[in-house]
């Protein structure tokens, strides 16, 4: 018998709210974390505005010691920890510091570009000669499973601790792993979730290849148009999700409250045939992604309420929209809800699949459908294959039962999980 997999904690570190009121809150009105950055402009990049979290010392010493903040300087790792520890307290579970490790829970946190400003820092302060001067902190700052190794440290995870990394489907995938493991009887809890750095070092190679937006740095709250027919590409972001995904008997039996269930998902790529290629998602993949976390969850195209699409703002938001009404067979008015999270807090790179998944466990609980931005002017082809309405521009206040949140990333590698509402009379173990 496969375990029934819930989620009872969330924890976000987003450009538009840090913690979970924050943050719902302001998907809720729309409220943008995108704003200009005068680094950016120093540094003559095209995309001078970005999405990125405000986080001040005194807000990172309820997380890290003095000690440890010392010659820190990993905004991933300082997301991740901030939005994972989070998440275990949200969903009633003790970081008290024990001797024993907790041999059920573990987490798959993971991460991309970990680390650069530290290693940048450090490098630029010695020569070649000098290599090993470059401090002690430097490996657990800018190793891929760092956010993962601080976060089973403090929480004193026994299970399996360790970092996923596949670009902008990293935390799509980490949930479904996450669901995996636990669904497979191998773990009762797993902390799931990924981070992103901040900064120059991070965005300067997506700037270079000019799939940023250059047209809105005096107007940066309109940068980011996923779906839009003015679109120019998309704004980079920053921050990190968290979700705790537990298996409903053990939820149950310490009286967890219970955001949602997972049902299923998949997760595929499109081997960079056909039309994919490094930057370019296959169709044939995406599509068959979609169908397959669908088959895996026990579902039909027609149970589907809501979609939390990938949709970044740039001329591939036309083609999703299509592989979406293909995979489900279903156009005009009869398409589910869609919304990009995107629009608000800008393309949060290997962190976007978990705080957009946050985004859209927050609607299946609350019953909503948040809004989104700078969409006014719908690309045609879009609106030639859904009816506007199913974009909405405004808050609905509105119950939905089962949510796909999907993430397509660089590479070709695709990410679907299916979210479900859960009531109490389908909580029996």
């Amino acid at each position: 018998m496969k375990n029934r997999v819930v989620i009872t904690g969330l924890g976000v570190v987003a450009p538009n709210g840090v913690g979970l009121d924050a943050f719902q809150s302001a998907i809720k009105s729309g409220t943008s974390g995108i704003r200009h950055f005068e680094e950016l402009e120093r540094l003559k990049f095209s995309c001078q505005i970005a999405g990125m979290p405000n986080i001040s010392t005194e807000l990172a010493l309820q997380y890290f010691t003095e000690l440890e903040l010392k010659n820190f300087n990993s905004s991933g790792i300082l997301y991740g920890v901030i939005a994972g520890i989070d998440a275990w307290k949200d969903a009633g579970l003790s970081t008290e510091r024990l001797e024993e490790p907790d041999w059920d829970s573990g987490t798959i946190f993971g991460s991309g570009s970990s680390g650069i400003e530290k290693l940048r820092e450090s490098i630029y302060k010695i020569d070649d000669l000098k290599v090993r001067n470059l401090g002690s902190s430097v490996v657990i700052q800018t190793m891929s499973s760092g956010v993962s190794a601080y976060l089973g440290g403090k929480l004193g995870l026994g299970n399996q601790v360790t970092s996923n990394s596949s670009a902008c489907t990293t935390g799509t995938e980490s949930i479904i792993m996450a669901y995996d493991r636990i669904r497979s009887g191998q773990s009762k809890r797993i902390l799931a979730g990924s981070t992103s750095d901040s900064g120059p070092y991070i965005w300067g190679g997506f700037d270079a290849m000019r799939v940023c937006t250059f047209k809105h740095n005096d107007s940066p709250e309109n940068g980011s148009r996923p779906m839009s027919a003015s679109a120019s590409g998309f704004v980079p972001g920053s921050g990190a999700g968290a979700l705790v995904l537990e298996d409903l008997e053990t939820a149950l039996s310490r009286g967890a409250r219970i955001y949602a269930e997972v049902l299923g998902g998949s997760l595929n790529s499109g081997g960079q045939r056909g039309l994919g290629s490094l930057t370019a998602p296959n169709p044939v993949a995406v599509q068959r992604c979609i169908e397959q976390a669908m088959i895996s969850s026990g579902i039909t195209a027609q149970d589907v309420d809501g979609i939390n699409g990938h949709l970044t703002a740039t001329t591939k938001d036309s083609l999703e929209i299509l592989n979406w009404s293909n995979a489900l067979n279903r156009r005009g008015v009869d398409f589910p809800y869609i919304n990009s999270l995107k629009s608000s807090v800008g393309h949060c790179l290997s962190a976007a699949g978990s705080i957009e998944s946050v985004a859209t466990v927050l609607q299946l609980h609350q019953g909503f459908i948040f809004p989104n931005r700078n969409c006014e002017d719908l690309h045609p082809e879009i609106t030639a294959i859904i009816d506007f309405s199913r974009i909405p521009a405004q808050l609905i206040e509105k119950q939905m039962d089962i949510v796909l949140k999907a993430s397509f990333g660089f590479g070709d590698v695709n990410g679907c999980v299916v979210f479900k509402r859960i009531t109490p009379y389908e909580i029996k173990p």
